[in-house]
């Protein structure tokens, strides 16, 4: 298996005929205005040690931040730099990712989006992978093979949780399994993109090409909730971490979250917490627990 090395500038354009199915494609980008089209039917790992990335699929844009690494299969990505930061990504076609693995094809697993902070393991592999690339040719070549095949079999390992869904998953055969829970986590990248909106269910419903009902006893059985259900769990999570680690005014954080008023936020801070906002924040003043600044 090839694997090619690009190194991207400010306001360089890798578009998608650039590349070529032959092989994985390793980007090294340091810059404002980069942009990388990723074919539909690939897989992309997308890694920004510091500063953001912004990726975006049709109707949907997300950043990467965080010393976060998101793993993408659920059609086109374009990959664009949001700020002077260094970020890289290793991309290509499914055959080429699965033809990387160290397992025997009867254990292979499917890769499945997925976004978190990488483990000392894989961000191990990525960082020897772009040192590796920038060493002459005919010192490289033994090496990658070997780094690619154990960081792909990490990355199978490090989504176990995720493979452990597919039991619950409606399909007669694997593939339609793994049809399903994709579908299921188109549905829940939506939510989780758009913390600060009440998400309409028909649309969440036509993400997955389900009816409303049909997407809520699927996402249920799966995953143990409902949509709307992780919809409101991630916005609790959301609110808690902004009263407690930001200075933000609850004002702001009500508009940031997309409720109605503040005295509906508030309401629902309650509800979830058991504790006012002040009475939260006043505890934590008082445990020594200074609050960050907001981005």
């Amino acid at each position: 298996m090839r694997l090619y090395h690009h190194t991207l500038r400010y306001g360089d354009h890798l578009p998608s005929p650039v590349l070529v199915d032959s092989g994985l494609h390793l980007l090294h980008a340091h810059g404002r205005g980069i942009q990388v089209d990723v074919p539909a039917g690939w897989t992309t790992l997308c890694w920004a040690p510091a500063g953001q990335v912004a990726l975006a699929i049709p109707g949907s844009e997300w950043q990467l931040d965080g010393r976060r690494m998101q793993l993408w299969t659920d059609g086109p990505l374009r990959i664009r730099s949001s700020g002077a930061q260094g970020w890289s990504a290793m991309l290509g076609s499914s055959h080429a990712w699965s033809a990387m693995s160290g397992r025997r094809r009867s254990d292979a697993a499917t890769l499945l989006p997925w976004r978190g902070r990488p483990g000392r393991e894989v961000a191990g592999l990525v960082c020897r992978l772009l040192r590796n690339g920038r060493q002459p040719a005919s010192r490289r070549a033994g090496d990658c093979d070997a780094l690619l095949t154990a960081l792909v079999d990490a990355l199978v390992e490090r989504q176990q949780d995720l493979q452990s869904l597919l039991a619950r998953c409606s399909g007669r055969s694997l593939a339609r399994q793994q049809q399903t829970l994709l579908r299921l986590l188109r549905v829940r990248h939506a939510i989780e993109c758009n913390t600060d909106l009440r998400l309409d269910l028909e649309q969440l419903a036509a993400a997955a090409r389900y009816s409303p009902c049909h997407l809520i006893r699927l996402h249920r059985a799966v995953f143990g909730e409902t949509p709307s259900e992780y919809a409101t769990r991630l916005r609790e999570r959301q609110a808690w971490d902004m009263v407690c680690g930001s200075r933000l005014l609850i004002c702001e954080i009500t508009e940031m979250l997309g409720f109605e008023s503040q005295s509906a936020f508030c309401r629902a801070f309650k509800n979830a917490f058991g504790r006012t906002t002040s009475q939260v924040r006043g505890s934590r003043a008082r445990e020594g627990v200074r609050p960050r600044v907001a981005a």
